[in-house]
């Protein structure tokens, strides 16, 4: 009987069975071994429908007629005429006085994005654009702790 040649088997790896190859950490636990929080999926659904309905409602008062260049931080009031048509003006209801000639609807401030704001939501927008604008300025000013820090923001 002869003996026959010794086969050599060759075993590859592919994917590394250590979590910390080489002892570095290639994936973060923390992300991947957390459970996801369905009121979070909710939240993040909400605020999908907000942004939704605020580019639909921009869009919508981006195409009512208006007879002046409009330009971003003005206030711009919004009348309906008896043909239905909907169209801005410079003029406030107050400023119309009893002569106001059409339906008064709402006011809205022109961003700078070109997004409008309601006038009831102007003072807080006012801030969150401000806070903004700081961060974006004065990055100096940012601690360089990794948690959260809001103060000096808000002053």
């Amino acid at each position: 009987m002869e003996k026959s040649p010794q086969e050599h088997v060759t075993t590859v790896t592919l994917v590394e069975s250590s979590s910390n190859p080489s002892g570095l950490q290639l994936v973060s636990t923390y992300h991947t071994n957390r459970v996801g929080d369905p009121s979070n999926l909710v939240e993040l659904a909400q605020q999908v429908q907000k942004v939704l309905e605020d580019a639909k409602r921009d869009a919508d008062l981006h195409h009512a007629a208006c007879n002046v260049v409009k330009k971003p931080g003005n206030i711009y009031y919004l009348y309906k005429r008896e043909s239905g048509q909907r169209y801005f003006s410079i003029l406030s209801p107050k400023e119309w006085g009893k002569s106001c000639p059409h339906e008064f609807i709402a006011a809205y401030k022109l961003q700078h994005d070109m997004s409008w704001t309601p006038f009831e939501e102007i003072g807080k927008r006012d801030v969150e654009i401000n806070i903004i604008d700081k961060l974006l300025n004065d990055q100096i000013a940012l601690p360089s702790s990794a948690e959260p820090n809001f103060r000096g923001l808000t002053n």
